[in-house]
């Protein structure tokens, strides 16, 4: 029988006093971390675009695999107060490879459920990164900002957060298989 969230229902909860009652659970609202959700393969596919050019973001001419670099098209056209910092990264070796790493390690971990707290954090990082890159305050005034505090980058941050906080690997991916390993066990921060 499929449960459906109700703020006061606590359906299918271990009953008070049993040990893990308490604990963050995948169970909560489907909206909320409890569902995959589409958004849990935006790395995969940046990375595949930026590695392969399959023309969305990235034309074929421009793919790392022919000699592109990921970062110069984002990094080199950026305005604002950071520009400067974030210019000066752009198609630098070290930068590339940092970013072509990160792309699938936190695409594979949101899309499988394991290593969740990893993916987490280090895509919050890199989403940060991007956000301050194109730090929507001090921007051109020819340049249209939509909200000059939040957007898409802290939306996609919060629902890799809430994945890693409510377990949802444990219920929608390897989560549970994951967390059963020793390595994970003695190293609670690799859930």
């Amino acid at each position: 029988r499929r449960h459906t969230f109700h703020p006061h229902d606590d359906r299918g909860c271990p009953p008070p006093g049993v040990p893990g009652r308490d604990r963050p659970s995948a169970r909560g609202p489907p909206a909320v971390g409890g569902r995959p959700h589409r958004h849990r393969v935006t790395f995969l596919w940046a990375f595949l675009d930026k590695l392969l050019g399959l023309g969305f973001a990235t034309p074929s001419e421009r793919a790392w695999i022919h000699g592109g670099s990921p970062t110069r098209g984002f990094l080199g056209h950026v305005t604002g107060p950071f520009s400067g910092l974030f210019s000066s990264l752009a198609g630098q070796t070290w930068v590339d490879w940092l970013f072509m790493l990160g792309l699938p390690g936190i695409g594979l971990a949101a899309v499988l459920g394991a290593g969740l707290k990893i993916a987490a954090w280090s895509g919050t990082l890199m989403l940060l990164l991007m956000y301050l890159a194109q730090f929507p305050l001090g921007q051109p005034a020819d340049m249209s900002v939509n909200n000059p505090i939040v957007d898409s980058h802290w939306h996609e941050a919060l629902l890799l957060i809430i994945a890693a906080v409510t377990l949802a690997g444990d219920t929608w991916g390897l989560g549970k298989w994951w967390a059963a390993k020793d390595v994970v066990r003695k190293n609670p921060w690799l859930r």
